[in-house]
């Protein structure tokens, strides 16, 4: 699958908010999404939409599928989440 053609906004999100220098856009989950959603106010309900067809795709391998495919410097255990409470989060705060 081409995940940039089918997830383009979580291609985006995932590898520049939560990649390599996720740190520069903030310190916590919260910060980053916030700083997302500033800098992309109109981009953030599509996102919510790909991450909810996201996890369809995935019911049964979603944390193995999300961290090969969006996690390549950011971890969320060390906060305690797993990838599906970490998911779970990211759309709550792009919803408030």
């Amino acid at each position: 699958m081409i995940y940039e053609k089918y997830y383009p906004a979580m291609e985006h999100f995932f590898h520049i908010y939560f990649g390599q220098d996720f740190d520069l856009f903030g310190d916590s989950i919260q910060e980053i999404v916030e700083c997302y959603k500033n800098d992309a106010p109109r981009q953030y309900p599509e996102l919510t939409r790909e991450i909810d067809a996201y996890r369809k795709e995935h019911p049964n391998d979603l944390a193995v599928a999300f961290k090969e495919k969006y996690l390549c410097a950011f971890s969320p255990e060390p906060d305690g989440y797993t990838i599906v409470t970490f998911l779970d989060e990211v759309q709550r705060l792009l919803r408030e």
